[in-house]
């Protein structure tokens, strides 16, 4: 971007929505002030209004657009009252600058309005635009920047630091807002003056000297976020979150490297030019640099240090004059000449230091001379800027499929197609006259997408939505086709530019419905017409991963996005006792391990470490977070690719990140546990350290009460069955893109990340799932058997404290409730002591791995459709069957016990509900005449009686719903 141009913040407050009485008469009188970078701004006053509307625009001046990203912009709601009497607060906002787009792509966004403290009372919403605009500034003249410079008073020199700790004192006891006067002018502009809460002094001098940019110190301050309150605010996240040098890897351990940077060379013959390249030789380490003909390589090569043979480098040149008469598919090469390097005096270099300069050195040749090259030769650590751009002597050197990547999902939209109706349709005539009512539907396709809509008749109207899942960038049209029903002949279709659809971020938002032409064929220019309505749905978070693994809940549009909470480090360490993966590459085999790590949209995937059982990647990397109920993702895998074979997974590692302590370093080991049709495998373990850091422990509880999904999912709900059809095709279209990378990010890796079949049937989840229900109910017939336990009299002294117990809470049962949760908070508090130190991990034992038989896990990994022989088939068949005769009955089982106790008021048994009829009599009679703690006592002394006063046949009550029917004698 020019030095001249310079960038305005477009602020229009729109309109606010039920918004809190404050005036004591059920209305309020409301006004917006807005915060920017030492600037305040501030919107006129509604009188009385509880759903206001302004339409105001408030410019702001940016004064770095580099670190617009990272300021925050500020709307607080007051109330406006008379003069004496202080403002009420209405609410407020606080956006980061990552939602700010660029003009033309703004849209009206409402936000719900938020508390200044627990003891604020605010409810309501308001609506607001946000965009900037890039403009041409005119050059000053000097003469003027130094008369400018002279002339300015120091009262103009003030640092913005005032403005903004006077901020927190308005909000305690803001200005009043202006007299009431016959003038309603006058009364809105002296409320321009009455926003800053400054000395008079100050308040009569013109507005434009308050509005000056911020001094140096101001401007620190605003850049590093230092501040004694916090110890890292958003500000300091967010550059944090983009600078891996300032983080540091605190969390691997360092590695030694020796880089070599070999960036030309200079060849004293010219003529005639011969393709060029540089050797580099450690001992029994070689490799080479590509060959160009412009002899400008500029590559970077780095060596493990401890791994090296030699104490000594040579760096050389060589040339490829043509082609061996003996050996016609080589080239003749020659040497130019060789660098020589000790290595026990390379220089040794530490980020921040500047990187080394590469410099000239002569080739040292036999034969010719006045030969150069240009090279650098420097120790250094993973944590070296050139580290990403280098090529690893323990990754195979030139190899593109074994370097570390990061990787970006590509943005989702939801785009919803409303098909309302259609006008003058061109049907087949012979057809129209063979079907009476001639029936159609309407076709849509985006990409390898298809949705149809339901058969009408011609001239009735469909009012259906056909959701599509939309990547950006784009597929260039969405083709709609309308069909006949009786013959699948196509009656026209229609071509919609994707990018020319409006897009909106809420329900709100109206989107206007058009006519499209539709076009039959070369004979048919016109063949109807078809009214729908089309827009990009930017209030939904597109799921692209199984719900329960989750790593990102935020809406597509970028102006819902709210600030981050905090920040996730991640330290890949090593991988211990990995074991072989290729074992036709020799007698022992080989694994070429690397690991694939995803959360939200970003992919990471380290460099690749060949022929190792052992490896140490020691790779740190650092992800925003948004929400902490939130899932990392980790896999390990073999890399084939560059075999020409697949990659071939290890295993996998999910940590939940509410599961971790804030600002606390967690460095273990996890078992790598990999599923195929032979059973369950160990095939090692991963070392990783990770490390969730958040900067307000406010941000962080507030996360936990709002919703999990943007507000769209609950106001216009997709249906379950729509949410998965949508997510598979999510989950298709991101493995797609990744795999088109370079290099690619195989599409076995993306699936097995994303957990793509999960929606496959499996006998092994099923029954995982099946002890987990068991799991969750066992607490209550634990609790169902100590209840028998006492009423049988199994332990006596247990009986006969419970029975003081009852008539300890029968005569003090205002202290029931108090007592149990103080046992509640005893009883969590020294829980607190034994709680598992350690991020919970994958479990082979809750997984339900270990006594799988092998035909389930066959059948678990067969195709769909399947392959397998008839008697196989025929098995499976019937032993699914077995299970859903199980499942039939247990449901039955439960829908009798409803069944019997809707059957009983529905005098369905007309004996049985005349009992109850006069049961429900007596009993109210009973507790109108007799207090409710005798009645409780009673009945609680009754239920633990002695078994000498017990009888062995079931209780009457039981014996009497038994009897009461149900539906199941109806059913064939």
């Amino acid at each position: 971007m020019a030095e001249n141009c310079t960038r305005k913040l477009i602020v229009e407050i729109c309109n606010a929505n039920n918004l809190m009485p404050k005036d004591g008469q059920g209305t309020a009188s409301a006004y917006a002030i807005v915060d920017f970078a030492g600037q305040r701004r501030r919107t006129k006053t509604k009188f009385r209004d509880l759903n206001p509307v302004w339409d105001e625009k408030l410019e702001f001046l940016v004064h770095d657009i580099g670190s617009m990203a990272s300021e925050i912009l500020e709307i607080n709601l007051y109330n406006d009252k008379k003069i004496g009497k202080r403002s009420n607060f209405l609410g407020k906002i606080k956006l980061a600058g990552t939602v700010f787009v660029s003009a033309g792509a703004e849209s009206l966004v409402y936000y719900s309005l938020e508390k200044r403290s627990v003891f604020s009372q605010v409810k309501g919403e308001i609506g607001v635009k946000i965009f900037y605009v890039d403009e041409e500034a005119a050059p000053t003249p000097p003469e003027q920047k130094e008369e400018t410079a002279e002339e300015k008073p120091p009262e103009e020199e003030k640092p913005a630091e005032e403005n903004k700790e006077e901020a927190p004192k308005e909000e305690e006891k803001p200005n009043p807002p202006p007299p009431e006067s016959s003038n309603p002018q006058d009364a809105v502009a002296a409320s321009t003056s009455e926003t800053n809460p400054a000395p008079e002094e100050e308040n009569n001098q013109p507005l434009a000297n308050k509005e000056e940019p911020p001094t140096e110190t101001a401007k620190y301050k605003a850049e590093t976020g230092k501040s004694t309150e916090l110890i890292i605010n958003n500000l300091e996240l967010r550059s944090l979150s983009g600078d891996h040098n300032r983080i540091g890897y605190d969390l691997v351990d360092p590695m030694p490297f020796l880089y070599v940077r070999v960036v030309k060379a200079k060849v004293a013959n010219e003529e005639p030019a011969c393709p060029l390249h540089a050797k580099i030789v450690i001992g029994t380490h070689s490799i080479k640099t590509k060959t160009q003909i412009d002899r400008d390589w500029d590559q970077v090569f780095a060596f493990d240090k401890e791994r090296l043979n030699s104490s000594s480098l040579e760096v050389s040149v060589w040339t490829e004059e043509g082609k061996n008469e003996e050996a016609p598919s080589s080239l003749v090469e020659s040497c130019l000449g060789t660098v020589p390097f000790d290595l026990q005096e390379v220089p040794k270099r530490v980020p921040p230091d500047s990187p080394l300069a590469p410099q000239w050195y002569s080739l040292e040749s036999e034969s010719e001379t006045g030969n150069d090259v240009m090279v650098a030769v420097w120790v250094g650590t993973q944590a070296d800027e050139a580290f990403q751009e280098a090529w690893q002597s323990d990754s195979g050197g030139l190899i593109p499929e074994t370097r570390a990547k990061v990787y970006l999902s590509p943005k989702l939209w939801y785009l919803r197609l409303t098909v309302i109706q259609t006008q003058d349709l061109q049907l087949d005539l012979a057809s129209e006259a063979k079907v009476r009512s001639p029936e159609i539907f309407v076709k849509a396709l985006l990409g390898a997408q298809l949705f149809k809509t339901s058969r009408t008749q011609v001239g009735s109207a469909w009012n259906e939505d056909l959701v599509f899942v939309a990547a950006e960038p784009f597929e260039p049209f969405l083709v709609v086709k309308v069909e006949d029903a009786s013959n699948g002949q196509p009656v026209g279709e229609v071509k919609i530019h994707v990018s020319s659809i409006d897009r909106r971020t809420d329900d709100k938002t109206e989107v206007k419905s058009r006519w499209f032409n539709l076009i039959g064929g070369e004979n048919k220019p016109y063949a109807g017409r078809i009214h729908v309505r089309v827009c990009l749905e930017g209030g939904y978070h597109v799921l692209d991963e199984a719900a329960h693994v989750t790593s990102d809940v935020r809406a597509t549009a970028k102006q819902l996005t709210k600030p981050p909470i905090g920040l996730l480090d991640v330290g890949i360490r090593g991988a211990n006792n990995l074991l072989p993966v290729k074992t036709k590459d020799g007698p022992c085999g080989t694994t070429d391990a690397y690991v694939v790590a995803k959360y939200g949209p970003k992919w990471i995937r380290t460099r690749t470490i060949l022929d190792r059982f052992n490896p140490r990647w020691n790779e740190q990397y650092t992800w925003d977070v948004y929400d902490p109920c939130t899932v990392l993702t980790i896999g390990v895998f073999d890399n084939g690719r560059y075999k020409g074979d697949k990659d071939v997974s290890i295993g996998k590692v999910r940590i939940r990140l509410s599961t971790l302590d804030t600002n606390k370093v967690y460095r273990n080991s996890y078992t790598l546990t990999v599923l195929s049709p032979d059973g369950a495998k160990k095939m090692g373990e991963i070392e990783i350290a990770i490390r969730f850091c958040c900067s307000s422990w406010l941000s962080l509880i507030q996360a936990y009460g709002s919703p999990m999904l943007p507000r769209m999912h609950h106001v216009s709900p997709l249906g379950p069955a729509q949410q998965d059809i949508l997510r598979y095709t999510a989950m298709r279209i991101v493995t797609a893109r990744l795999a088109r990378s370079e290099p690619a990010l195989r599409q076995e890796v993306v699936q097995f990340m994303l957990d793509s079949d999960t929606h496959v049937w499996s006998m092994r989840r099923s029954k995982a799932n099946w002890f987990r229900v068991v799991g969750c109910l066992s607490r209550v017939a634990s609790l169902v058997r100590w209840l028998d336990e006492i009423s049988t009299w199994v332990h006596p002294p247990t009986t006969v404290l419970v029975h003081g117990l009852l008539v300890a809470a029968v005569v003090c049962s205002h202290l029931v409730l108090p007592t149990i949760f103080m046992y509640a908070f005893l009883i969590l508090a020294l829980r607190l002591r034994y709680c598992r130190r350690i991020p919970y991990n994958v479990e082979s034992r809750l997984s339900y791995v270990d006594v799988v038989s092998p035909d389930e896990l066959d059948e678990e990994f067969d195709e769909f459709p399947t392959n397998k022989s008839l008697d196989t088939i025929r098995i499976r068949y019937d032993r699914l069957r077995a299970l859903a005769s199980r499942v039939q009955t247990l449901l039955g089982d439960v829908a009798v016990q409803g069944e019997r106790l809707e059957a009983l008021f529905s005098w369905k048994d007309p004996r049985a509900t005349g009992i109850l009829l006069v049961f429900c009599l007596f009993v109210s009679l009973l507790f109108y005449l007799v207090p409710l703690k005798v009645l409780v006592l009673g009945a609680g002394f009754y239920y633990i009686r002695h078994p000498r006063f017990r009888d062995d046949m079931p209780s009457i009550p039981i014996n009497f719903f038994r009897r009461l029917p149900s539906l199941s004698d109806q059913i064939m």
